[in-house]
Parts: C-alpha cells; structure tokens; sequence
C-alpha cells in the first residue's frame, strides 16, 4: 500500500466521520439528533424528528461523503481496490465518526453513495429491491438491511472485481451492527414503522 493510499483511506474517515445530522439539527434546532427519536444520527431519524426537508438534505449530504471519499481515491490514483477501501473507510466514519464521541449513524446512505459510483448496475438492483420493501413493509430499517444483505450478492453475480465483492461483505457486516437493535424490534414486532412519528419541536 503506497502512502497516496494510505493518506486517501485517512481522508475518507474524517470526511465519513462528519455527521451533516448532528451538524444541521445543532445548528437549526439547538439539540443533539442522537438524543431524540431512536438516537440515530441519520436520515431517517431526521425524517420523524425533525421533518421531511432536512431529512432529504441529510440523506443527499451523506450519499455525497461516500462518493467524495471515492472521489479522492480516484483523484490521488490509488486504483480501484483502494477506492473501494476509501468507500469502507467513508461508511466506517459515518457509522463511528472520530469527531462526535464515536456515536454515529447506520451508514446506508454512504454506502449507496459509495456502491453508486463503483459498482451501479448492483446498487441499483438492490436498491430497488430495498425500497420495494419498504414500501411493502414500511419498515426503513428492513429495507436498509436487504440492500445491505442483496449488494455483495448481486456484485458477485454481476462479475464485479473479486475484492469488491469480499469488501462489500465488510459493508454488509456493518449495516447489520449498526441495525441489531432494529433486527432485535423487528424479531419482536416493536419496530417503529416510517410515517409512525411526527416531527418534534
């Protein structure tokens, strides 16, 4: 691994690490977004905490993060491994951010603004089949979870590079961390549900 390499994966942790949620409901409401609604530092909880325009505005700044961070892995010339490893290290930061205690988000977006870029055709089929879900279901978090659990599949079937299929399981191992208290709700019939809640003052 060259030091351009190294200095992309660094990069793309603290920008991954920027948490537009925290940052944006601070800055309009005052209160941190990690102490309302499910303690989420993402879209959707901005959706049921906060409301619908700023929940967009979060989910488009952190899909943007994950495709800068492969942006500049691209840029440096790091080749397209590495890309993929500045896309983890994006996700990782989202999910564990060093600059708001390690308390983050649930990296779906990131990982859609990653995957977007690199590997389209098997987002998008997943995608799809997330969003069907959650239309069927109006679980957010089951839909995330079967984008997350149907990517490295469909980048295997698609013929994708071999390691992007085995970093994509990385991807998927964190989206399910990140979600086990959503699976344990989901298991037990207790998990909220996306037009459940209104938005809170």
């Amino acid at each position: 691994m060259t030091g351009m390499s190294i200095i992309a994966i660094v990069v793309a942790y603290l920008l991954g690490s920027i948490s537009f949620s925290y940052c944006i409901t601070r800055l309009t409401k005052g209160y941190d977004i990690r102490e309302r609604g499910s303690g989420n530092a993402g879209s959707t909880n901005m959706l049921r905490v906060v409301g619908k325009g700023p929940a967009i505005l979060v989910f488009i700044l952190d899909v943007s993060k994950g495709m800068v961070a492969v942006g500049i892995a691209y840029w440096l010339g790091t080749g397209s491994t590495i890309m993929m490893v500045c896309g983890l290290a994006a996700i990782f930061g989202h999910n564990w951010p060093i600059f708001h205690g390690f308390r983050g988000g649930k990296g779906i977006a990131t990982t859609i603004g990653v995957t977007a870029l690199l590997t389209f055709t098997a987002t998008l089929i997943s995608g799809v089949i997330g969003i069907i879900a959650v239309i069927l279901t109006r679980y957010v978090s089951l839909g995330s979870l079967i984008f997350a659990a149907s990517l490295p599949v469909m980048i295997a079937v698609l013929d994708y590079p071999t390691s992007y299929i085995y970093l994509s399981l990385l991807i998927t191992v964190m989206a399910f961390v990140r979600h086990w208290t959503n699976i344990q709700r989901l298991a037990k019939g207790t998990e909220s549900k996306v037009s459940s809640s209104k938005p809170q003052n």
